[in-house]
């Protein structure tokens, strides 16, 4: 067993906050103590397990090689902490400690913020921590509790829980529509201006089937190119040209006329979504309850359980 007697433990804390946060001016902002106090900790820390962890500059931090192998272990330990306190507090009915949840931007911004919202005012002891990014999270090198995965689910170790679903829509706004016409049949759509998501593999590529099951590839030559979903239905609706967007996204938009579905009789193949999380543990309660709390949210009942 590892002797952790030479080592404060509650200096692990402020060390994650300075590597999550990326200065030490931010990290003692959201732990609400002195930058001077943030400074001595981390001093400290590198002094009782021997090792460089931080690299100073002016005004941000880097990670040396040990520091990112360290804060991996740390997060591990805090998140085993948070764990144990909120099983105990489980009985009270009251959730504490933090729960980290990763999401792809959209969905994010969409569905999963005005969620844990509504969590949060029924467990107000719960820190809410939302990691939004259009890249594949590893859970655990980045101590996330749970994450929300769209479409086909990668072979992993985790485990999963189907939460909904999703389908894609080919839309344009009605200005884009009145200068470049309104095509009508899937072959028209390859002449047209794209947005597009670069992130994806093949940006320029979108695949739809029709309510009959017929399928078509559509393969466009040109187009406006943007990193997150956000940034393209911003471009859309400026009528950019035609976008590829997730029903939940747009769905608003589509009903309130800001944008205009473009061969409504096709869509994207219907896609899943899931919640997954490190199999090494059962469901901690504050997972388990975030869960429970998502298909509530989605089912358009009570937003929180």
């Amino acid at each position: 067993m590892t002797d952790l007697s030479g080592v404060n433990l509650n200096r692990l804390v402020v060390f994650a906050a300075v590597v999550e946060a990326g200065s030490l001016t931010a990290a003692a902002d959201r732990l609400g103590i002195a930058k001077t106090m943030v400074s001595t900790h981390m001093q400290r820390l590198e002094a009782e397990v021997g090792a460089s962890l931080l690299v100073r500059t002016t005004r941000r931090v880097s990670v040396t090689e040990a520091g990112q192998a360290f804060y991996a272990a740390s997060r591990q330990i805090l998140s085993t902490a948070e764990d144990a306190i909120s099983a105990l507090a489980q009985g009270s009915g009251e959730l504490r400690g933090t729960l980290r949840v990763a999401t792809p931007i959209d969905y994010g911004t969409n569905v999963i913020a005005p969620m844990l919202v509504g969590l949060r005012r029924t467990h107000p002891e719960l820190k809410v921590e939302l990691v939004s990014a259009d890249r594949m999270v590893d859970l655990v090198a980045e101590s996330v509790d749970v994450a929300i995965r769209l479409g086909r689910l990668a072979d992993s170790s985790y485990r999963a829980v189907k939460i909904g679903g999703f389908v894609k829509w080919l839309v344009a706004s009605p200005e884009f529509i009145s200068t470049w016409g309104k095509p009508t049949k899937p072959e028209a759509l390859a002449k047209l201006p794209f947005v597009a998501m670069s992130a994806l593999v093949k940006p320029l590529v979108v695949s739809i089937e029709s309510r009959r099951g017929a399928r078509r590839t559509v393969r466009f030559s040109a187009g406006f190119f943007a990193d997150t979903s956000p940034t393209c239905r911003a471009a859309t609706l400026a009528g950019g040209g035609v976008a590829f967007l997730t029903d939940f996204s747009i769905g608003d938009d589509v009903a309130e006329g800001r944008l205009v579905r473009l061969l409504p009789e096709w869509s994207g193949a219907p896609a899943g979504i899931h919640a997954v999380f490190p199999s090494a543990r059962q469901p901690v309660p504050k997972v388990r309850v975030f869960i429970d709390a998502l298909k509530a949210h989605l089912a358009g009942g009570v937003d929180v359980v």
